[in-house]
C-alpha cells in the first residue's frame, strides 16, 4: 500500500492566525504610512513649499527634504518610503496576514526589520548631517517603529518559533 503525502510551500509547523485587532491595527499603520509617504512624495515632485511646516530651527522639512541625503543612490527617499509602503500594504492586508504560506509572514518580518534599519539611518542622517527632523518624516518613522512592534510581537507566535520542544534523547526505553 502505498501511502501519500501532502507537500507544503512551506515548511513547519500549521501557521497560527493572528489576533484580529492586530490585522486591524496594522492595516491602520500601514495606511498612514502610506498617506504620509505619498504627501512626501508629492511634494518632492512639487516643492517642498507645500510642506507645512515650520521652515526655522531644528524643525525644519524644506531642509530635510532637499537635502542631498534626501537621496538614496539617486532615488528620492520620498519615494523609496512610498515603495516600501506599497508592498507593505499588500504584507499587511487581511488576506495576507491570513496566508497560510509562512514565506508571506516571514517576508513581512523582514520588510518590517528592512524598514526600521532605514529609518535609523534616516534618522541619524538627519540629527548628525543635516541639523533637522521634518514632522511628516517623524511620522513615518513612527508608523514604521509601531508596525516593526507589532509584527515582532505577531510573527514569530504565528509561525510557532520560541516554543519549547521537549529533546528526545538518544536512548529509549
Amino acid at each position: 500500500m502505498q501511502v501519500l503525502t501532502r507537500v507544503t510551500k512551506s515548511e513547519g509547523p500549521e501557521v497560527q492566525p493572528a489576533r484580529a485587532w492586530r490585522i486591524a491595527l496594522s492595516m491602520v499603520l500601514t495606511l498612514a504610512g502610506l498617506g504620509l509617504s505619498t504627501y512626501l512624495t508629492v511634494a518632492h515632485f512639487v516643492g517642498a513649499h507645500i510642506l507645512e511646516c515650520a521652515g526655522n530651527g531644528v524643525i525644519d522639512c524644506t531642509k530635510v527634504t532637499t537635502s542631498p541625503q534626501s537621496y538614496v543612490f539617486g532615488i528620492p527617499v520620498a519615494v523609496l518610503g512610498l515603495g516600501y509602503y506599497v508592498v507593505m500594504t499588500a504584507v499587511n492586508s487581511p488576506w495576507a496576514w491570513r496566508a497560510s504560506d509562512r514565506r508571506v509572514h516571514v517576508a513581512r518580518l523582514a520588510l518590517s526589520i528592512l524598514g526600521m534599519g532605514f529609518v535609523l539611518y534616516l534618522i541619524s542622517a538627519e540629527l548628525l548631517i543635516i541639523k533637522a527632523i521634518c514632522i511628516y518624516c517623524t511620522g513615518v518613522h513612527i508608523v514604521t517603529f509601531a508596525l516593526l512592534v507589532l509584527v515582532m510581537a505577531t510573527v514569530p507566535a504565528m509561525l510557532g518559533w520560541g516554543e519549547h520542544r521537549p529533546q528526545q534523547t538518544g536512548r529509549q526505553r
